[in-house]
């Protein structure tokens, strides 16, 4: 017919992508984008904040110790007088880092496991599942601090003070925290491995790793991501625990958690020391959790937006 047009194929593609489609789910919800901007805004002011802002984490002035904030400290000074906002540009690099790692070892470490338990028919699946109970039934936070008591010298001898806390946080961390992706990559395997287009690869003749790594596990992957995002906001505030009891990073590596502790008997008359530290792990905490809501309304293809 006159004056019709057909569209062609790589148009019709690039309109119904499913990244696009992904991304247009994730904006409509609004705290998530609020929540992606912040965050950028944390990790922007990380990685820039030295090239800015060139005051020294050790540079000591008694005098202006405990000095509120100005124009020559935007977020005041220490009981020492060293300037807060770079030991926070400087910490904050540290506790954003512990909480990527801790999630890509988590991740790793749930997604080999529950890939397993979902494809095993035998008594191997149901052992794995009891050992990723077993874990969930320990204590964790009495768990974490027993590690890093017993193993922090060690690796600090080996890796020195910094990188071996450093490794040891990440790996305890991420090791206690890959039982919720393991679980929750099991459910999606039992239910994927018997669909129509997994049992045609099968049928093919397809190799069980080539099932999980073409066919299964890409159509899993939404939900590992957003049980990433928890980890990460997780692994934030188990380095500053740790940090505010003392058993973290040494004395002068200013983590956000370091700074906290070190501002804790100071709350009556320097409470700026305390405020930005806190803000710090508040916005980043919720920051991630919101994107994890958002990503989870994207990423779930019943739900209608």
């Amino acid at each position: 017919m006159a004056g019709l047009t057909l569209a062609s194929p790589s148009a019709e593609r690039k309109a119904y992508s499913p990244w696009r489609e992904t991304w247009r789910r994730y904006r409509r919800h609004r705290p998530a984008v609020v929540s992606a901007g912040l965050l950028l805004v944390l990790i922007l002011a990380v990685v820039i904040g030295p090239f800015l802002w060139r005051v020294s984490i050790n540079d000591i002035d008694v005098v202006a110790g405990l000095q509120g904030p100005s124009l020559g400290h935007p977020f005041g000074t220490d009981d020492l007088g060293q300037d807060i906002l770079a030991r926070m540009i400087y910490g904050g690099r540290i506790s954003l880092a512990v909480g990527l790692a801790a999630m890509i070892v988590s991740v790793i470490v749930g997604t080999l496991i529950g890939s397993v338990a979902g494809m095993s028919r035998g008594p191997l699946g149901y052992a794995l599942m009891w050992l990723t109970d077993l874990f969930l039934s320990l204590p964790q936070l009495p768990l974490l601090l027993l590690l890093i008591y017993l193993f922090r010298d060690g690796l600090k001898t080996v890796f020195g003070p910094e990188g071996g806390i450093f490794i040891l946080i990440v790996l305890v961390i991420g090791g206690l925290r890959w039982m919720p992706v393991a679980r929750l990559v099991r459910a999606q395997f039992l239910s994927l491995r018997e669909k129509e287009f997994v049992e045609a690869a099968r049928a093919l003749g397809a190799s069980p790793v080539r099932q999980v790594v073409r066919h299964i596990l890409p159509n899993a992957v939404g939900p590992v991501i957003i049980a990433g995002t928890i980890d990460v906001a997780a692994a934030i505030i188990a380095e500053s625990t740790l940090s505010f009891l003392g058993l973290g990073f040494p004395p002068d590596t200013p983590t956000w958690g370091r700074i906290l502790y070190d501002a804790k008997d100071f709350l009556d008359i320097g409470p700026h020391w305390a405020l930005f530290p806190g803000a710090a792990i508040f916005i980043a905490v919720v920051s991630i959790n919101f994107i994890g809501d958002g990503l989870r309304d994207a990423l779930d293809a019943r739900k209608v937006i």
